[in-house]
């Protein structure tokens, strides 16, 4: 039985299981990913990461991302910090390059041990997000109980956010996985839900495409961001407060989003192989 070792990680709670194929892969597909995120019967977490071998020369790993479900999605802001931790431990090299399926992120180590990433232009046309047709994507008409009227964002993935004067009397839980599912989303969507505390400060709580309600989400912070500025509720940098902790989000005037937090190395481990088998 063979054994195979991963790093088990986390950006302000979000958690991940993080398996290195660089040097050589394991058949692993999306019964594979909801073995390992089973938290009674796997290792648990919200996503199980993969990094391989980079497509791109100016990369130095790509990294694949299984949510909790089994599908795939196209970028993770808190895992894209993990992984930035990972390679800074074997090269020591403050900047680097990660390489995704929604393009090169940049991200650099700073001082103070947390890390910075670019997470690239914000996407506000319908077609970008995507919606299923052309729409004001600062005012799609989208409903569910108190939620009314969403701005939709892509920042690598496709978001919704919502914003109310009390997040605590949402249910997310509630009227997340319909939202995540509308029809209106053809690729599905996060659902963030966002309170404006004042321009500089931002409380928010994601419902996570494929993985639920999770303590941060990074993409979902720069996507409250971004939306609370077109909104005019909000400079162009704030402190987006989530359950797990703080992120430092900025919309620069060039279009780019950029992100600031920490990432934790848990433990490390093996699994027996046999848990990815496919019955």
């Amino acid at each position: 039985m063979g054994k195979v070792p991963f790093f088990k990680m986390h950006g302000l709670g979000n958690d991940f299981v993080v398996l290195d194929f660089r040097r050589g892969a394991v058949p692993f597909g999306a019964a594979a990913a909801r073995r390992l995120a089973d938290r009674r019967t796997g290792i648990g977490c919200d996503q199980v990461i993969l990094l391989e071998p980079p497509r791109h020369a100016a990369a130095q790993v790509f990294m694949r991302i299984r949510n909790a479900d089994g599908g795939e999605a196209e970028v993770c802001g808190n895992a894209t910090r993990c992984v930035a931790d990972l390679i800074y431990r074997e090269t020591r090299v403050p900047q680097m390059r990660i390489e995704t399926a929604a393009g090169l992120l940049e991200a650099e180590t700073l001082a103070d041990g947390s890390f910075a990433v670019d997470m690239g232009t914000a996407r506000t046309a319908w077609h970008e997000i995507p919606l299923v047709r052309a729409m004001d994507t600062d005012r799609v008409d989208l409903s569910a109980g108190a939620l009314r009227e969403a701005v939709c964002t892509n920042i690598g993935n496709p978001h919704a956010t919502f914003f109310v004067e009390n997040l605590e009397a949402v249910d997310l839980a509630a009227v997340g996985p319909a939202l995540e599912h509308h029809p209106i989303f053809p690729e599905r969507a996060n659902i963030g839900v966002a309170e404006i505390r004042d321009g500089g400060s931002i409380r928010l709580s994601v419902w996570e495409r494929g993985a639920g309600i999770t303590p941060a989400c990074g993409s979902g912070a720069c996507a409250a961001l971004v939306a609370a500025h077109r909104r005019g509720l909000a400079e162009r940098r704030a402190a987006v407060e989530l359950d797990g902790g703080t992120l430092d989000i900025a919309w620069r005037e060039d279009g780019h989003v950029i992100m600031t937090g920490p990432a934790t190395l848990s433990f490390e481990g093996t699994f027996d192989s046999d848990l990815l088998m496919v019955e």
